[in-house]
């Protein structure tokens, strides 16, 4: 695959679900560890710095990584499980991931939005430094298409359990699994119009690059990926 092999896993696991109940702009904001990233300094920058082609591809994927975190701390309640939003708040994964909406995000993460009087979204920047508003912006826009996500849900389930198999002793071929993981990611687009899609296609592959044997591991990748998009 193109950008590298960290594994990115689990941040769907995080416990979001009952928080999601709340008003929209009725955040307590939640501090976030950015360690592993670069530091970036008082001033605010106007466009991702975190991207593989500015940062490379270790930069890019713990940004990934500490984003999908914060986003689920902070963002989730609002705009969405895997950003997809319900309607209450904007679907983030439209954002075009270039200098526009770069601008766009940083303003509205550094002051928030208020109407009418009413807090719609509480200003993060102070708060939570630009080095975690990056990370997010770098998690958001990796979002994958989920129409395309739905049409390789079936054959995702069937390497799912395929997978599930070989964790309890069945035979297999991890070697073939990863790379029918890894086309089926290179097929799955972002709303972004960023390069690389983080799906669970993606996630699973690379787990399965970097560790052959770990097919229980890429099997539970895979079950809370679809989960979720359903």
């Amino acid at each position: 695959m193109a950008y590298g092999t960290r594994i990115i896993s689990g941040a769907l696991a995080l416990g979001i679900a009952g928080s999601m109940a709340l008003g929209h702009g009725d955040v307590a904001p939640q501090a976030v560890d950015t360690a592993g990233l670069p530091e970036l300094g008082d001033e605010w920058l106007i466009e991702n710095p975190y991207r593989a082609e500015a940062a490379g591809e270790d930069v890019w994927a713990r940004a990934v990584e500490i984003g999908a975190s914060g986003y689920n701390q902070n963002c989730a309640r609002c705009h969405g499980l895997e950003v997809v939003s319900g309607g209450l708040a904007p679907d983030l994964r439209f954002l075009e991931a270039e200098e526009y909406g770069d601008e766009w995000y940083a303003e509205r993460f550094q002051t928030g939005y208020t109407q009418n009087g009413i807090t719609k979204m509480p200003a993060f920047g102070d708060l939570l430094g630009q080095e975690a508003a990056w990370a997010i912006r770098t998690y958001i826009e990796t979002r994958p298409d989920d129409a395309a996500m739905e049409q390789a849900s079936d054959t995702l389930k069937g390497l799912r359990d395929q997978l599930a198999s070989m964790a309890d002793g069945a035979e297999g071929d991890s070697a073939a699994i990863q790379s029918q993981l890894s086309e089926i990611a290179s097929s799955i687009d972002t709303l972004s119009g960023a390069p690389l899609a983080d799906s669970v296609a993606f996630r699973a592959a690379n787990l399965l690059q970097g560790k052959p044997m770990a097919y229980k591991e890429a099997a539970e990748i895979l079950t809370i990926g679809l989960s979720a998009a359903h």
